[in-house]
This record gives structure tokens, sequence and C-alpha cells, in this order.
């Protein structure tokens, strides 16, 4: 069939700007987020089960419908993620205040959310004989190096009084060496590692404690969501981040709630080792969730949080895990916008502002 020759140049036009401009009919704004298990993390799975969230590319849950945009969950251990972050793969991910440096200091950064902090999450397990923190000088204490592992080992040292240079860490993977001892491996005394390792060490030997945890530097290590700030810059990223934020808080809801706490707490262990009902119960108390805008806000407009980034970031400088210093910011773009990293609590407020 021939085009009318009045109609041909119009129809060419309406083509031509429908194979240039195809986002108008793309649907919301994507933006992806890289997670890994870990209990206040876990939390965007258990959304995506709860249909809070779709997950998946061009699918919308009921909080992405309100806020209009399409949330893409991607799912992986935790150094894939900080790899995806690194490589601009993907816009946010779960990552913890020490493990952000590095990225943003190519990748400028926000911390939109703080979900959690380790408080008895990450611990030194020794066996029995070693009761003091005297005697593991010169034994080898086995931990991932460069991670808040070793940052934990650090803080404790220094607390106790003990100079680092007499100690002996050494890098091991976690779950390798939480096996290790588990498998009573002679020549393994001492391990630093982080939940559910914690937890499983203990329950498998009872020749073996807890000689210091993170319970002694409260809202020093701290889980968060961190957002690219090229991503946030873009159309959809305040929404975006207002979406993120607004699921963390529902299902903390659920949480809270004695009619549903129990069944979101199972839930989050599914997608945390499998961890039964009794063994989450402890997790939570030794990962304490940000649970509340208002904690949530304390923490990142608080002053206590820059003495603690200044000392995050001089253990990192002086373990070589950062290149350089980067500039620590705190507040919205314009009131910090040399930062690499920045702590900015507006989103929290905007996400908790609408109804």
């Amino acid at each position: 069939m021939k085009s009318h020759p009045v109609l041909a140049p119009f129809v060419a036009c309406l083509a031509a700007f429908l194979a240039s401009a195809p986002e108008v009919f793309s649907g919301p704004p994507s933006f992806s987020l890289a997670w890994s298990e870990y209990p206040s993390w876990s939390v965007f799975g258990v959304a995506h089960g709860l249909q809070l969230i779709d997950g998946r590319e061009g699918k919308l849950g009921k909080i992405e419908s309100k806020w209009n945009v399409d949330i893409v969950l991607k799912e992986a251990e935790y150094d894939p993620c900080l790899t995806m972050y690194g490589a601009a793969q993907c816009d946010a991910v779960c990552i913890t205040n020490m493990d952000a440096l590095n990225p943003a200091l190519s990748r400028p950064s926000a911390v939109i959310l703080p979900t959690s902090t380790s408080l008895g999450g990450d611990a030194l397990i020794t066996v029995d004989s070693i009761k003091n923190v005297q005697q593991l000088r010169g034994k080898k204490v086995l931990g991932l190096s460069k991670s808040v592992s070793e940052y934990c080992f650090v803080r404790n040292l220094e607390l106790l009084g003990e100079n680092e240079k007499d100690h002996n860490f050494s890098n091991m993977d976690p779950g390798a060496a939480a096996m290790a001892m588990q498998q009573k491996q002679p020549d393994v005394a001492a391990i630093v590692v982080w939940n559910p390792f914690v937890l499983e060490t203990l329950n498998r030997r009872k020749d073996v404690h807890v000689l210091f945890d993170s319970s002694s530097i409260p809202n020093e290590i701290v889980d968060t969501v961190t957002v690219a700030q090229a991503s946030l810059d873009k159309p959809g990223g305040k929404e975006f981040a207002c979406a993120v934020i607004e699921t963390y808080y529902a299902v903390n809801h659920s949480l809270a709630d004695p009619a549903t706490a129990d069944d979101t707490l199972v839930a989050l262990g599914e997608k945390f080792s499998h961890l039964d009902l009794a063994s989450m119960k402890k997790v939570v108390q030794q990962t304490k969730f940000y649970s509340t805008p208002d904690a949530a806000r304390a923490l990142i407009a608080g002053k206590d949080l820059r003495g603690v980034m200044h000392k995050v970031v001089d253990f990192c400088v002086k373990h070589e895990i950062v290149a350089k210093a980067p500039e620590v910011g705190y507040g919205t773009k314009a009131e910090a916008p040399g930062a690499a990293l920045r702590f900015d609590p507006s989103y929290i407020e905007a996400a908790t502002a609408a109804k």
C-alpha cells in the first residue's frame, strides 16, 4: 500500500522522532542497587519478596510506583558488589563507611542511608588458653586484612593500650578462617571474623571465646547505602534515593511490629546464611539497625561522626587501603561541594516528609 504524498513527510518525521527518543516511551527511570547478604542489607531481598519493590528490571513494586522509579537489585557477594560499584556498573551499593572511601576517590558518592552498626557482630575469637590481649603478642591472628576486621582489631588494641606492632594480623578470608578454627586446626588460635561466622564458630566449638568485639566501638563500623553523585544528579535520582529509604523503613516497621516481627526475622535469616529465628534474634542484637529516620539522622547529622571518620580515614591511609585521604563532607552537595564522600541526611528528610 502506497503512503499518501501529503502525509509522507509527517510519517518520516514521526519515525525519526521515535527512533531518536525511545526514552520517552521506556517507562520510569531505572537505577540499580548492588547488595550482599548481611542483616540490614538483606532487607532489600525481603522487600522484593514482599513486593514493596520488584528487583527485576521493568517491574515495579508499590514503593517504586509511588516514586516513579525502577529499582533493579543486583545481589552478589560483598567483594563483587564493591567491584561493581567501583566500575560504575551499578548506581548504588550496600557498603561500609570504611569501604566506601576508596571508590569515592574516583567516583564521588553520597551516603544516603546508614542501615546498621556493628555492636558485637565483628569479634576476635581465641582458644580458651588465651585469656588476655597480652597473650596474643607474637601469635598469628587470622582475618581479612585491609577490612573492617582489621580495623576492629587495631581499634581494640588501641583501647587496651596495646601497640599494633606487637601483634601479627595475617590475611585470610573470614569464611576460611572460621572453618579452620571450627575444624580445630592446631595452628589456628585466634581469628577476627563477622557474623554469621562469629555465631557459627561459637556454636560449633565450646573451647573458644570472644576476647573482644565491636561493641567497644559503637557507630564506628557503619553499614550504609551509598549512591554515586552522578546517579543522584540524573532525572529520578532523588526519587530513587527516597524509594530505597522508604523501602528500608517499611521492612523495619515489620520488624518492630510484634505481629510480623518473627516472620520478618525469619525472612531476613533466609537471606543471611539461612539462620533460624533464635540465631537471628542474636544477630540483630550484634548488628544494631538504625531502624528509624531519627536514629539515622542522629548519626549522619551528628558531630560524633566527624571524629569517627577521621579515625577511619587515618586507618585507611596508614594501612594503604586508599592511595590518599579522600575529602569527607557532611550535608547536601551545596553544603559540601568538594567532598569525595558525603554523608547527606536530606534524602532521609525528603523520603519521610512524603506521604
